[in-house]
């Protein structure tokens, strides 16, 4: 049974099992010893058998932990190399993003999946799995159903893309910068992104975090023109400026390369911290949540997520051939 019903606090957690069972696992995870997909599957195993007993307070120290850990990675990059991957593929980035978007409309109409819950299925697809959703939902002024609709949707496929797109960028003879592409094409959230990349290797991992930050900045003219299309006036919608702090490590281990082993121990606290973010992020999955998602929204976000895909992996065997 689940202990959402009662109060998240730390007091008294030696009297409730299930509270103390969730901390060791997290403690497990933050060890160092735990790979990013298995903290993943541990959070969701969790959820599903007992229930996450700090829902509100693990959600928000999974926002936290994300976007701390992503500028602490930032300290393992070349500024240069930054900028570089921000800029590879700009077109192919707006057509992906925009050809998504299109896709997610017309089979919205096809499915009858509703406006709102097809347009946030196919930001999330487009863009950045839950951030793009949560932000243009603000923007729409998205219901409570579609947001659990799409969310959920998202949170399944994301989940299954991290189990699945290492081993099979292995058995696709992907080179790390090919899966590191692929990988921020093709995955919705950030946090499997860079989890996926982690398992694959260091060099697929900053191509990776890098190329999917450079997509999460169309998150705001995106969400503007949903707001639009929706006829919806005053959005408001928070900017991601974590991507900027990102930006400014790479910017510090570059014009400062003296501290490589300072910058190295703080890359390796933020590998740690998302490692522990999956597993919190697992952690959040609930029974009501998957049965919220209905056959058509599943189906619709199903198809994106395989377009993108395939679109993604013809892209990187280009730039072989290139």
């Amino acid at each position: 049974m689940s202990n959402t019903n009662q109060p998240e606090s730390l007091a008294g957690v030696w009297r409730r099992p299930p509270a103390l069972a969730f901390i060791i696992l997290a403690l497990v995870c933050a060890s160092s010893y735990i790979s990013p997909p298995l903290a993943l599957a541990i959070g969701l195993v969790f959820a599903l058998i007992v229930g996450n007993p700090f829902p509100k307070s693990s959600q928000k120290a999974a926002k936290f932990l994300l976007q701390a850990s992503v500028v602490g990675l930032g300290f393992g990059m070349n500024l240069a190399a930054v900028l570089a991957a921000g800029k590879m593929g700009f077109w192919f980035t707006v057509g992906t993003i925009g050809g998504t978007l299109l896709l997610g409309w017309l089979l919205g109409r096809l499915l009858h999946t509703g406006s709102q819950v097809s347009t946030l299925i196919s930001s999330g697809t487009a863009i950045c799995g839950g951030s793009a959703i949560a932000a243009v939902g603000a923007a729409i002024r998205a219901d409570s159903r579609a947001m659990s609709v799409a969310l959920g949707t998202v949170f399944v496929l994301n989940s299954v893309a991290l189990f699945l797109f290492p081993p099979m960028g292995h058995w696709l003879h992907l080179s790390q910068q090919q899966f590191g592409i692929w990988a921020a094409i093709a995955i919705h959230d950030t946090s499997s992104v860079v989890g996926a990349a982690a398992k694959y290797g260091d060099q697929a991992l900053a191509i990776a975090t890098t190329v999917k930050l450079a997509r999460a900045l169309w998150i705001v003219p995106v969400a503007l023109a949903c707001a639009w299309t929706h006829r919806c006036k005053g959005a408001r919608m928070a900017w991601p400026w974590f991507i900027l702090f990102f930006i400014l490590a790479a910017g510090v281990r570059t014009l400062f390369p003296q501290g490589a082993e300072i910058y190295n121990a703080i890359r390796g606290v933020a590998k740690i911290g998302l490692t522990l973010t999956l597993f919190l992020i697992g952690s959040q999955l609930s029974r009501e949540a998957l049965r919220s998602v209905g056959v058509k929204a599943l189906l619709q976000g199903v198809i994106l997520w395989l377009v993108v895909s395939l679109a993604g992996l013809a892209a990187v065997w280009r730039l072989v051939a290139a």
